[in-house]
């Protein structure tokens, strides 16, 4: 990456580096390669307190100098605030808060930084820089978030997100090490692309639930920010897989090894207060929201208008939002407070006005106007937006098709079907009472209605970044074959891909399990939603569930020329005849037995692997009296414990796709689409509520969005 000012040290005039070095303390340069003229890159380093002050400062700088001699770049160390003047800033490509605390800068001082990150330098802040500068709204957007509380010191699992990041590339899936780990006063994944997490699960004391972030980065104005809430003990700076990670993010915020640090809807958000036409509402201070205000004083009616933000193309919108007033509905719309309605969203009450929360709709109308939006609810206040994103087509990121839902299209309801299918499993008396310990947010649904739930369906399916599919399927002329084609509609409209779970209905056999793939073939095969794998020959995907009832599968030599037929297993002395191997077991993947070693076989014998991922497992109301164990979700950490099952080579063993058990196989407790917050009363219903930090109707997409993320992890191990 290539400056975009003229800062470059090597075109200082004689003055002005005279001027520069007599800011900084004596001891301050360690130079790579002898002068810092001759060194590639030239780094500052800022360790001024004005709060608590960290003993391992001086191990940080001694390892910063040290990384410096041996990579190449010069390292000057200074507490002088001086410093942060434009000509003395000039000759640094990077400059590192390490462990700065409190007010350190005067108004002069942060308008230099400020304007070096946003004309292209890079600022790289150690654990107690988010201890820094509260009263400054800049600074909050710069390190991303602020530091809120921390237990004692000890040791905790990290989970790198991102391993190709040239900061955590060299790690592993999981990291165990032992440091003082920050809670922070919101998360910053809104915002910022985050390379690592915490699990706070393995250490006591945390306080952000199932997604803490702990390590992020995000591009600044033309210029790069990296924070790491590691490095609060002296040991750490000895430890090299920490010192790797410091050298990746000096190299990164310097411009020299180029990172996707993109926010998630792959740009920064807007501001929401920075409208630039409105009725009623107006800007509030808060020192927790980014900027340090949000837009506020929302009643029903009010709106906000933003000129530069034209409609055209937005496929989606986020926002991060707080109510302690009565809550309501963000409506999008495009020219005008009145024009055409692109969608809606619903803003729950969070509790608090400095309680932040995402939401987020899908666009289901067009229009290429300008952005309004307007606000509707009950009396008085109603919420704050803090900031928010319009994804367009350019900004969202395609489905994975080596992500596979498992999809149940066997509910039935007596308004379509006649009566009901599933819902009563357990002997329960829907609509209130359902044979699930969850109740869906759509309620108690029919499958066959494809233009209200299977459409909200796909959209739901996409919004969770799964490209495919896998269609529940229980033999010709059932009601799942009756109605796929109308699944396969509107899988199409939104992009998404149907294979194929292949179930043990009454008297399947081999052959006969070969007829129906023949069946299917020549009966959906011309559709386009129908899924064939690119890198397997355009061959379509089959999953056969309990194939181990069949112990000969010669019969399956018929198909798998210009079929995937997978078995589900992990045993590899079962899978002849078979294209490859998967697993479904919503349970099982928590400890992934055997799967590390299917992994491998598959890999060798250029077999498909597929191991199949559950955000948890229970069924005590669709089955009574049932000993299966119940996998509770831990607000998420459950599913993000599989997950990392199956990527981690060493559990996981590379698969080629990962299948999720499931979209909504209700009866087991284990669906990601959506579950009511507030499902009817007196049956005992569990919601997400606590997922990822999420609560209420916030919390009702947790899972969806969740697989967005993984799905886009997975894609970034596969590039």
């Amino acid at each position: 990456m290539s400056r975009r000012t003229p800062r470059t040290p090597r075109h200082l005039t004689a003055l002005a580096l005279t001027a520069a070095c007599a800011l900084l303390l004596p001891a301050g340069p360690a130079h790579a390669g002898g002068t810092r003229a001759e060194a590639a890159f030239d780094v500052l380093v800022f360790s001024k307190t004005a709060g608590f002050r960290h003993d391992s400062i001086a191990a940080g700088i001694s390892t910063l100098r040290a990384l410096g001699d041996q990579n190449d770049f010069s390292v000057t160390a200074t507490e002088d605030a001086a410093a942060f003047d434009p000509a003395a800033l000039a000759p640094y490509e990077a400059v590192v808060f390490l462990n700065t605390t409190g007010d350190v800068l005067d108004d002069a001082q942060q308008n230099a930084l400020r304007s070096y990150v946003d004309n292209g330098g890079g600022y790289l802040g150690v654990h107690a820089a988010a201890d820094t500068e509260y009263d400054w709204p800049y600074y909050h957007q710069l390190v991303g978030a602020h530091f809120k509380s921390h237990p004692a010191v000890q040791q905790a699992t990290v989970r790198n997100e991102d391993r190709v990041h040239p900061a955590t590339a060299h790690l592993d899936p999981t990291w165990t090490r032992t440091d003082e780990w920050y809670d922070y006063r919101a998360n910053p994944r809104p915002e910022v692309h985050v390379l690592q997490t915490l699990d706070e699960s393995t250490y006591d004391g945390g306080a952000m639930g199932a997604d803490h972030p702990i390590t992020w980065c995000h591009p600044q104005g033309e210029g790069r920010s990296f924070y790491t809430g590691l490095g609060h003990t002296a040991e750490s700076y000895d430890d090299p897989a920490f010192r790797n990670l410091l050298l990746g993010a000096v190299r990164y915020t310097a411009g020299q090894a180029p990172a996707d640090c993109s926010p998630p809807a792959g740009s920064r958000p807007t501001e929401a207060e920075t409208y630039t036409s409105a009725a009623g509402v107006q800007p509030a201070g808060h020192a927790s929201a980014s900027g340090g205000q949000t837009l506020g004083y929302i009643d029903d009616g009010d709106w906000a208008g933003y000129a530069s933000l034209s409609t055209e193309g937005a496929s989606a919108f986020t926002a991060t939002v707080s109510s302690a007033g009565a809550g309501g509905t963000i409506e999008v719309r495009s020219g005008s407070p009145t024009g055409p309605l692109l969608g809606s969203v619903r803003v729950p009450v969070t509790g608090g006005w400095e309680t932040f929360t995402t939401v987020s709709t899908t666009l289901t109308a067009s229009a290429a106007g300008p952005l309004f939006l307007t606000f509707t609810g009950g009396s008085g206040a109603l919420f704050d937006i803090d900031a928010f994103t319009l994804g367009t087509d350019s900004t969202t990121k395609a489905l994975n098709q080596n992500v596979h839902l498992f999809y149940y299209p066997w509910y039935g309801s007596p308004a379509v079907n006649g009566d009901w299918r599933h819902w009563q499993q357990g002997g329960r008396t829907p609509p209130d009472d359902i044979g699930a310990d969850l109740y869906p947010a759509l309620g108690p649904y029919d499958s066959a209605d494809h233009t209200r739930t299977v459409a909200q369906h796909m959209e739901w399916i996409a919004r969770s970044g799964a490209g495919v599919l896998v269609y529940s399927w229980w033999g010709r002329g059932g009601y799942e074959d009756r109605i796929a084609r109308g699944v396969l509609d509107a899988a199409q409209k939104q992009g998404i891909k149907v294979a194929w779970h292949l179930e043990p209905y009454s008297g399947r056999t081999a052959a006969s399990t070969a007829a129906d793939i023949r069946y299917i073939n020549t009966s959906y095969g011309d559709h386009p939603a129908f899924y064939r794998s690119a890198e397997h020959g355009g061959k379509g995907a089959f999953y056969v569930f309990s194939s181990l009832d069949i112990t000969d599968w010669t019969a399956l030599d018929e198909v798998t020329g210009d079929s995937i037929v997978l078995a589900q297993t992990t045993d590899t002395s079962k899978i002849q005849h078979f294209s490859g191997m998967y697993t479904y077991d919503g349970i099982a993947g928590a400890t992934a037995p055997g799967w590390k070693q299917a992994g491998d076989y598959a890999r060798a014998h250029d077999l498909v692997w597929s191991p199949s991922v559950a955000p948890g497992y229970i069924d005590d109301r669709a089955v009574p009296g049932n000993t299966t164990p119940t996998v509770d979700r831990a607000d998420g950490a459950a599913y993000d414990r599989q997950w990392d099952n199956a990527l981690a080579p060493a559990t996981g063993g590379t698969p080629t796709w990962v299948s999720v058990t499931s979209f909504n196989e209700w009866h087991e407790g284990s669906s990601i689409e959506p579950a009511d917050s507030t499902p009817p009363a007196g049956h005992g219903y569990q919601t997400y509520d606590g997922a990822y930090g999420l609560t209420g109707e916030a919390a009702e997409t947790a899972y969806l969005d969740r697989t967005a993320h993984w799905a886009e992890r997975f894609r970034s191990t596969l590039d």
